[in-house]
């Protein structure tokens, strides 16, 4: 009984508790494996737009503060905006640019052989990473989607660049 007393009493005191001599793993994942990246949900193709306040039109229809992901219709007549790749309006586009000189940078016979030299890396290296259970290496696109109110025409403007390819469209409140 004594006993029983004393160990109650030292184990709930506030200052001393027993620690085990190794860490516990509190799953079938071991520490250290990134769990949590490695099978993470992979990377959008569309830029992500955020949404800060509510986005109202004339009839009071509105668009929640959030984040979205911003995609460009095939035609180019229209920008799509995706929750959850569900989309949630449809937003006119006013004008539309595509860099030209980066299709001749592409087409560039030196330039033709660095980038068929990098897909053989790439490759290998997605070989590899298949063995392991990786996603494959991409090779990264620049995408940049923002919004801002313009004062003097009382609309929003949205704009979207994607690898080449820049569109602005408008929301009119």
């Amino acid at each position: 009984m004594l006993e029983g007393i004393y160990v109650n009493n030292v184990l709930m005191h506030p200052t001393i508790r027993p620690y085990p001599q190794q860490p516990q793993n509190m799953s079938g994942v071991t520490l250290g494996s990134k769990a949590i990246y490695r099978y993470a949900l992979e990377e959008s193709d569309y830029p992500t737009l955020t949404i800060a306040n509510y986005l109202f039109d004339s009839d009071m229809d509105f668009i929640p503060p959030g984040h979205y992901e911003l995609a460009l219709s095939d035609e180019w007549d229209f920008l799509i905006l995706l929750q959850s790749k569900n989309p949630v309006a449809l937003i006119p586009v006013v004008k539309v640019e595509e860099d030209a000189t980066e299709k001749v940078r592409l087409e560039d016979p030196k330039n033709k052989k660095r980038i068929e030299k990098e897909e053989k890396e790439r490759k290998k290296i997605n070989e590899k990473r298949a063995k392991v259970g990786m996603p494959p290496d991409k090779e990264p696109i620049y995408m940049e989607a923002t919004i801002e109110y313009v004062e003097d025409g009382h609309y929003y403007l949205v704009k979207y660049v994607r690898d080449t390819v820049k569109a602005w469209g408008i929301i009119k409140r």
